[in-house]
């Protein structure tokens, strides 16, 4: 709902406390001295932001609670003293001033009706710096702000953009206000409904009405380099009455949401000394028990970024902990991780057990999966002359994929680099065909026309078995693909499938077959991806994706027309986006962190309805598949030096339970987009 708004601009100084509340009282305030004197995250060098991906981190240096860094992976906030009094200083320039800014963020998402302040020294004039409220996301919420030296500004970010790279913004005032750098000026707003004061050292400034959002959480923002000091937000009784009965009420439905559904009951852990990783692992039946293995893979990055990271030890454990087979030295520097890496398990000369195939020394491999053993392996073809880094003569591997390209059996395999390459080899190694594009992180297959041969859907494009090209967005899109799907998730059994792209900067994507975009919403850098069962009132699958980079956390759910159906900023970090058939009625949910405060299960409304024991187990990263048979799902929950495993309490439903098919465990990736397709069977 969105309000006409009026503006008052008014110079002569008229005081802000002409509001109808007298007694306000504080909801909040802190001057900074909670923090210690530095910064308040820690760079993760050679592992970039980006290990905040798929990896849950409780904070990077300091606890940063009650507050919250928005934009995670910037490491924008650094505590300090000045003349004996804490401040708060965004200390960094920030060079994507017209897409996102550095957020400090406190305060719950009913908090309404109140009135937000803070002491603001800017230490630069050439862009803004000032005070958010009524946020809702990092893409949704307001601003008061000194701007460029002469003027104060009151507006609204909105949610969508328009233009590639280029926030949304609806402006609500300007008014000439000349500032410098030698002092501190006492920013206010006050919200009375969608009525919006802002004053600067007790006179008013702006006087606007706006429906935009009512409610939400406050904090600072900055552009430049700026200190904050002495941030506080103040409540009159009727209004904290209000926001405590709304808060209340939430809790009080969470409550009945969560009694509603199975708890996590802890079924099996064990240790992973010196050879544990990150989200660095795949799943398969390794020994032929007919229960599945876990292998652990830890890598050594190379030359520059995660471009061309080796594997360099490998370990095969069963889930009660036993070890298998190592391959390599293990070492616990070397756990973590920010891209993919090229190993899969799968059966791929079809003889009824597994094997693991991997690009190692520059050699895709075959392994024996009882024993780690090479069975054969190939040298690598050589990096193209053209690549944009050469350092070495033959190619060093990013991910592998598993499809039918010489006949129905998903064992061809393609190989792609990070950004640019691929190559088709048959079961046997032999190089089939090699092509160039915009690979964006995880290609597709898909059998188009049910004959059992698969399409590649890689990047913006689509290539068939034979190695052409059908159809490319490349030119078109601006950013890469992180996630992808095909398929038919609309309630039409009939309905043609469609491709759905988290397409990173470029947002949401819905195209038909032939390439032509049906739909696409910026919501942001769109990073992981899931489809499932999410919402009982949404005909067919709902398509759910987490924000990474500019705009970190913001999930947002789509139906399979491609119309959005809700945002919600659970956590200001990404998230693994996994689906997880918890209950076995239909119903799924969607797994966001092993972590026990931010962490758990959310359902269709972003709710979350699931949440783990408080009983340390690790929360690094997870997996989310049917161990036991049930065929529920189980929550594997692992860090570098332990594994703990999770299964719904109480049996399933009975006579028929919920048993999703899934993307298959041979095509694993951090940057898949995981599938979850109805399927029901009887119960045993």
């Amino acid at each position: 709902m969105r309000f006409a708004f009026v503006v008052v601009l008014l110079l002569t100084g008229v005081p802000a406390s002409a509001a109808t509340c007298f007694t306000p009282a504080d909801l909040f305030r802190d001057d900074f001295s909670r923090f210690p004197p530095g910064w308040l995250s820690r760079p993760v060098g050679q592992l970039n932001g980006a290990i905040q991906e798929y990896h849950y981190l409780p904070h990077r240096g300091v606890p940063l609670g009650p507050w919250a860094n928005s934009i995670v992976y910037l490491d924008a906030w650094v505590a300090g003293d000045e003349d004996g009094a804490p401040y708060l200083e965004q200390h960094t320039v920030n060079a994507l001033r017209d897409l996102m800014s550095p957020l400090f963020v406190t305060g719950d998402a009913e908090w309404a009706d109140y009135t937000v302040e803070a002491r603001v020294r800017p230490l630069s004039l050439a862009d803004e710096a000032g005070l958010v409220f009524r946020y809702a996301t990092n893409r949704h919420y307001y601003l008061f702000a000194l701007t460029g030296g002469k003027e104060a500004r009151l507006a609204v970010r909105l949610p969508l953009e328009k233009t590639l790279r280029v926030a949304q913004w609806r402006e609500l005032g300007r008014v000439p206000f000349a500032y410098d750098t030698t002092r501190y000026y006492r920013l206010e707003v006050e919200n009375d409904g969608p009525r919006i004061r802002a004053s600067v050292d007790g006179k008013l400034l702006l006087e606007a009405e706006d429906g935009e959002l009512l409610e939400g959480k406050a904090g600072i923002s900055a552009n430049v380099p700026t200190r904050f000091q002495a941030f506080a937000v103040r409540q009159c009784p009727a209004a904290r009455q209000a926001t405590d009965t709304r808060v209340a009420a939430r809790e009080a439905e969470l409550e009945r949401l969560r009694a509603a559904n199975p708890k996590p009951v802890l079924w099996r852990k064990f240790e992973t000394p010196g050879f544990g990783a990150g989200r660095n692992v795949r799943f398969g039946d390794l020994d032929g028990d007919g229960v599945l293995d876990m292998l652990i893979a830890q890598n050594i990055p190379r030359v520059q970024g995660d471009a061309f990271d080796h594997i360099s030890a490998l370990t095969a454990v069963t889930l009660e902990g036993r070890v298998l087979w190592q391959s390599g030295r293990p070492d616990p520097r070397n756990g973590l991780l920010t891209n993919d890496t090229p190993f899969q398990i799968h059966d791929i000369d079809g003889d009824g057990r597994r094997d693991v195939v991997l690009v190692r020394d520059f050699k895709l491999q075959v392994l024996e999966g009882r024993t780690g053993a090479v069975k054969r392996s190939s040298f690598m073809p050589p990096m193209p002359a053209d690549a944009r880094a050469r350092p070495y003569e033959l190619y060093s591997g990013d991910s592998i994929v598993f499809c039918s390209l010489t006949g129905p059996g998903q064992r061809d395999i393609l190989l792609k680099d990070r950004y640019r390459n691929f190559w088709a080899y048959s079961p046997r190694l032999d190089l089939l065909w090699q092509g160039s594009d915009d690979t964006g992180h995880y290609p597709y297959p898909f059998d188009v026309d049910g004959d059992g041969f698969d399409d590649i859907f890689i990047g913006h494009s689509r290539w068939d078995r034979a190695g052409r090209r059908l159809w490319t967005l490349a030119g078109q899109l601006k950013d890469h693909v992180d996630a992808l799907a095909v398929g038919n998730f609309s309630a039409d059994s009939k309905a043609p499938a469609r491709v759905y792209w988290s397409s990173s900067d470029e947002g949401f994507v819905m195209l038909d077959l032939a390439g032509r975009i049906l739909k696409q919403v910026r919501v942001g850098h769109t990073q992981t991806a899931a489809v499932g069962q999410f919402r009982e009132d949404v005909p067919g699958l709902e398509y759910v994706t987490t924000n990474f980079w500019k705009n970190p956390g913001i999930m947002s759910l789509f139906d399979a027309e491609g119309e959005l159906l809700q945002q919600a900023e659970p956590i200001h970090s990404g998230s693994v986006t996994l689906p997880v058939n918890w209950r076995g009625d239909g119903q799924e949910l969607v797994l966001l962190s092993g972590s026990v405060r931010e962490g758990g299960m959310l359902d269709g409304r972003f709710r979350r309805v699931v949440v783990f024991p408080d009983d340390g187990h690790p929360d690094l990263t997870a997996a989310v598949l049917d161990l036991q048979g049930d065929p529920r799902d189980e929550v594997v929950l692992w860090d570098e030096a332990r594994v703990w495993i999770y299964t719904p309490a109480g049996a399933p439903p009975r006579p028929r339970v919920y048993a999703p098919l899934r993307n298959p465990h041979y095509n694993d990736s951090n940057y898949r987009a995981h599938i979850s397709l109805p399927h029901w069977r009887d119960a045993k």
